[in-house]
């Protein structure tokens, strides 16, 4: 009735409670939902890391192979074909071969024969490692020469004195001569029969009149025994002269 209705209070309609209800609920049932969203997006699913930048190192490059020792040279003998009008000394000297056309030859003989004068053209000739070998071979083979003097009074002094010089004692030339043609003239058999080492039964002997216990003490190894010997007598004299006088170069009278 239009009286009533104006003093009750007017009912809501039950499908607006509901919506409200569900309102409500949905709010009610939304907080949970969107919690349990977002509870679940931190826990199941993991958070996107950053992206890690991975500096690419270069390769390693790989170890390098022992170095091969260089294989050892071999020099191969240059060879020569002769011509006409070649000659040993010739090819030689073109070629510069150590040791000269003699080498040339020792290293060639059994192709060359037994006279080096006469080459046929064609012939192959060794110049390289045949002909140095051969060099060497015949320097091994040639002994130094003994120097040689002559058998006078130059020859005497000049032996000497390369005797001496081996053994460390002094004196020139001029030195010797000098006291040699004093005491004795030149002469190497020359001896003093009347002096006072004459009348002692010991004579003065020799180039340079030594007596003979002097030339015993003073002798030098190399040299004869022999106190008339004109290289032994000299050596000796001038070195009791050296070791009484300084040199026979100081000695100028009687000693």
């Amino acid at each position: 009735m239009p009286g009533h209705g104006k003093h009750r209070r007017p009912k809501q309609r039950p499908i607006t409670r509901k919506l409200a209800f569900a309102g409500t609920g949905s709010a009610a049932l939304a907080l949970p939902l969107i919690g349990a969203t977002t509870a679940g997006a931190a826990v199941g699913q993991p958070a996107v890391s950053p992206a890690v930048t991975t500096a690419s190192l270069p390769a390693a490059a790989p170890a390098a192979a022992p170095a091969k020792a260089p294989a050892a040279k071999t020099t191969a003998p240059l060879t020569y074909s002769v011509t006409t009008g070649d000659s040993l000394s010739k090819i030689a000297s073109q070629h510069a071969v150590s040791g000269g056309w003699q080498a040339l030859y020792e290293a060639n003989r059994s192709v060359i024969g037994s006279n080096p004068s006469v080459i046929r053209p064609g012939t192959k000739l060794s110049l390289g490692a045949a002909a140095k070998a051969a060099v060497a071979k015949a320097k091994a083979a040639v002994k130094p020469a003994a120097a040689t003097y002559p058998n006078n009074l130059d020859g005497w002094i000049r032996e000497s004195l390369a005797v001496m010089a081996k053994h460390g004692i002094p004196g020139t030339y001029n030195g010797i001569y000098r006291n040699v043609m004093r005491e004795s003239s030149g002469n190497p058999l020359a001896i003093n029969n009347w002096d006072s080492n004459a009348a002692a039964g010991i004579p003065s002997k020799g180039l340079l009149q030594v007596i003979d216990p002097t030339f015993r003490a003073y002798h030098v190894p190399g040299t004869s025994n022999d106190s008339y010997d004109p290289v032994a007598n000299i050596t000796a004299a001038c070195n009791y002269a050296a070791a009484r006088y300084g040199s026979i170069d100081n000695v100028n009278g009687p000693y």
